[in-house]
């Protein structure tokens, strides 16, 4: 008993020390949140938020476990996260893989999942969440909001963001693997 929980705790200070990128495209402000939710999740690992269109992209070599965000917008992901997945692929696959993508139409998370992060990435992904969507009309331009108007009907601000699937996300991310 006692060499098996001393090798849980061996276990559980690697994951503390674990480097863990999160890395995500945002652009009114869900993505980034849930990123943030995540990163606050994950107890005392050490975290680096990553925002592809305002941070630099530092070595990916210095991670154990990243984490990827996008959301959809008019039916795709943002196109600097496509751009940066097929440039560090063979690194990514090298890594402890999360995936997580913000969306509204909960009927086709999982298409638009499939469509916005390649296979590979997807087999490889330890975690793959679809938490829900935001429209947040305080953050859109005028013709993001008669856009969302005229597709969607609705013409005010609405969160459909799911907590309970961004911690099952983040238990599947703190899971050891033996």
């Amino acid at each position: 008993d006692l060499r098996q929980l001393q090798g849980v705790l061996i276990c559980i200070k690697k994951m503390n020390a674990m480097k863990t990128a999160i890395i995500y495209t945002s652009n009114h402000g869900t993505t980034e949140s849930v990123a943030q939710c995540i990163a606050n999740g994950l107890l005392d690992m050490d975290v680096s938020l990553i925002n592809l269109k305002k941070d630099k992209i530092p070595s990916l070599d210095v991670f154990e476990q990243i984490i990827l965000g996008a959301s959809i917008h008019a039916g795709n992901i943002q196109s600097r996260m496509k751009k940066f997945m097929a440039s560090q692929m063979v690194t990514l696959l090298e890594k402890r893989i999360g995936l997580f993508l913000c969306c509204m139409d909960e009927k086709q998370a999982e298409n638009q999942f499939n469509n916005a992060f390649p296979q590979l990435l997807r087999n490889h992904a330890i975690a793959s969440a679809c938490p829900g969507g935001e429209f947040n009309f305080n953050r859109m331009n005028f013709i993001e909001k008669a856009i969302v108007k005229k597709v969607s009907g609705i013409d005010h601000s609405v969160s459909t963001i799911n907590h309970q699937k961004i911690d099952a996300f983040i238990e599947r991310m703190l899971q050891v693997n033996e």
